[in-house]
This record gives C-alpha cells, structure tokens and sequence, in this order.
C-alpha cells in the first residue's frame, strides 16, 4: 500500500446527472464525493464484488436541495442505481438484487432459506430504519446541532438534513442503546461462526451481510487515512466517542471489516 494518498490521489470520475441520464448500462448516483457514506460504499462494494462496471454520478443529493436527482429518481437520497431503463433503486435491498440479477455470481444472497432470512434480518439491523447506521446518524446529527460551536447556518443544514431522518433530541439520545444492542448481537454471530470454523457472518462463505459490515463500521472507527482519505472535517464526526458503544464494537468486529476490505473491497477507498 502507499504510504500516504491525498484526496486527489484517488479519485472517480463522475458523470453529472444530466449527462448519466443519456447513458446505458448501470450508473450510480454517489452524493458527497469525499466522505465515505456507508451506504454508498455498500453499494459500491457490491457491485465491485460482482465485477459489475458502473459510472459514478454526482449530486448535491441529502439535504433535498437537488433538483436533478428528484426529477430522474424521485427522491433526495443517495446511493441510486439505475439500469439502462429500468426504475431507479433507492434503497438498500433493492440495489441487492439488481446486483444478483446482473452478475449472480459470486452469489451475494443464501440459497437456504434459514441463511437467508438471517443474512436479511442481520443486515436491517445495519443498513435499514432505525438500525445501525440510521441510529448513529442521529447521534451525529445531534452532536453537531447542540454544539455551541456550530455556526448557525450549518446548524441550519443539519436540522433540515435531520428532518428527512426523524431527528429529534429524544431520537438521538435512544440510539445508543440500539446500536449496542446490534453490535453486540453482531459479535456473538461472529463468535458463533469463529466456534464452527467460518470467517463469515453467514454459511462458510461472503455474503453481502459482511460487506454492509465492513462498510459501517466507519461509523465506529474510519480506516487510517492511508486507506480511507477521506475529508478531514469528517473523520472526526465518523469517529464514535461513546464509551458504551466503542465496548460493543469488539475487536473481533473490526478485525472482520479489516478481513472484508483486505480481501474482497478497494483499498485505498475510492471517491
């Protein structure tokens, strides 16, 4: 690995909207363009385990403040993928299975029905409403918001960004709570897997449950910089404080998103 990669070191090259829009084949719409959003870097870490080429889209996207993104997807948030034609995915799941559908090899998703529906339930603790990564966005929008030092016009983004998500002062001083509860549950699924010789969350081989791991876990603790060059304005927002929720978040977690990385994802993370 390089010993030290600036921000424009490792960059894509995105399309605008307006330009993606003309083109076939599979593009996604990222949002910001030097953080990495775990939800973005979910989908791009499928579609990279996939071998699925795609072109990179720009866009304001978040705040609901771009107009381009809502006239060609319907809505305000990033990641999308779009399909030649087909309808945009939005969220998770359905980026999934477009994934499954273009390259069904490697398989992302179980066969056995038993696998599968834990990979799913396990993987809406991270990625969906009110699990992981919804909660500990709340927490970072609440920090952000009661800081005395927050100028106010930044103040005003993250309220209008938190309103989109149900951010309230009660909201964010629950979410701790949940987000041990899921990495707790997390790291006995691990242990359990560690007692019958699997490296994975799920069967004996990747599912796309370790990647949205791999992929969150920046919300506890960022790659080094030499691996994630990430905004610097960032780094310290992503980086978890919390006593309670850093004990939950084991060693053996991190060590897992370090596995996933090393062996299946980009490093250095591409923006």
């Amino acid at each position: 690995m390089p010993e030290k990669i600036s921000l424009s070191d490792v960059k894509l090259k995105y399309a605008s909207i307006a330009d993606a829009r003309r083109m076939p084949g599979l593009r996604i719409i990222l949002g910001a363009m030097t953080v990495p959003g775990p939800w973005r870097e979910a989908c791009k870490g499928i579609f990279h385990v996939k071998k699925v080429p795609f072109v990179p889209v720009a866009s304001a996207g978040q705040d609901g403040s771009d107009r381009e993104l809502i006239e060609w997807t319907a809505q305000s948030s990033a990641p999308v993928a779009i399909w030649n034609d087909e309808r945009p995915r939005s969220t998770w799941i359905e980026q999934l299975y477009l994934a499954e559908r273009l390259a069904p090899n490697p398989p992302l998703i179980p066969d056995a029905i038993e696998e599968r529906a834990l990979m799913f339930g396990c993987a809406n603790e991270i990625c969906g409403e009110r699990g992981f990564g919804w909660s500990r966005r709340l927490t970072m929008i609440h920090s952000t918001v009661t800081n005395p030092k927050t100028p106010e016009a930044q103040r005003a983004f993250w309220l209008k960004f938190g309103a989109k998500y149900g951010y309230s002062t009660e909201a964010a001083e629950a979410a701790p709570a949940r987000m041990i509860a899921i990495l707790r549950f997390l790291d006995e699924r691990l242990s359990a897997q560690k007692a019958k010789g699997s490296r994975f969350f799920i069967g004996d081989r990747l599912s796309a449950l370790d990647i949205y791991w791999a992929t969150f876990a920046t919300l506890v603790k960022p790659l080094e910089p030499e691996l994630c060059p990430m905004a610097t304005g960032f780094r310290e927002m992503y980086t978890e404080r919390n006593p309670d929720v850093l004990s939950a978040a084991s060693p053996q977690l991190l060590a897992h998103r370090d596995f996933i990385y090393r062996e299946y994802l980009e490093l250095p993370v591409v923006f």
